[in-house]
């Protein structure tokens, strides 16, 4: 059990820089090829709400971590919003979903949890159907997903051992999204960066 409870530490140390190779690539290269603005803009603001759900659990290491990756991840998505277009029903979701993790927040920590249930899967699945979507995804950045990867695994054993739903879907379906992307990011690894790469396969910027 002592082993497992330093998981979170183990976490901490994935989560708190893991968005930093994402925003240097992008301030270096100005590439959003593969990117999703909604995918980071959701990634702070569910974030937030991890926080509120660590500090009510007493998993007191988990608010480094969580407020990290809230600040980076909304830094980056408003680094992605100047430098594209993100369409209005992503942008009326973003607030529908903020509001409700507001008002789960306002409730207690089981309402809380069960909001959380699914907010990895809404915050993520932006970014792999942008991958997927995008013929040369040259500006996914491999170190951000790969320590997405670490972090997410420290909680699927963390949550399994503690009982602790949020946190065992949040490390599943972390896991299985990450491979996803670094996949994506190694197919595409050896595709010219160039204005083609730009290019989406018939679906608006996201």
């Amino acid at each position: 059990m002592e082993a497992v409870a330093l998981l979170p530490v183990l976490a901490a140390g994935f989560a708190v820089p893991q968005f930093v190779p994402q925003i240097l690539k992008l301030r270096r290269t100005g590439d959003t090829a593969g990117l999703s603005t909604p995918w980071a803009l959701l990634t702070g603001i569910n974030n937030a709400a991890w926080f509120g759900y660590f500090a009510a659990s007493h998993y007191w290491f988990a608010l480094i971590p969580s407020s990290s990756a809230s600040l980076l991840g909304g830094t980056l998505g408003v680094m992605l919003t100047r430098r594209r277009t993100m369409t209005r029903r992503a942008g009326v979701i973003i607030v529908l979903w903020a509001a409700v993790l507001g008002v789960a927040a306002a409730g207690d920590r089981a309402l809380l949890g069960t909001a959380l249930t699914v907010a990895f899967l809404i915050q993520v699945l932006p970014a792999v159907v942008t991958a997927y979507r995008t013929r040369h995804p040259t500006g996914i950045a491999r170190g951000t997903w790969l320590l997405i990867l670490g972090e997410v695994s420290c909680w699927a054993v963390f949550g399994t051992a503690q009982h602790d739903a949020p946190l065992m879907i949040l490390g599943t379906t972390g896991v299985i999204s990450a491979l996803l992307m670094l996949n994506r990011a190694r197919a595409s690894g050896a595709a010219p960066a160039s204005p083609a790469a730009q290019g989406r396969i018939g679906v608006p910027s996201r």
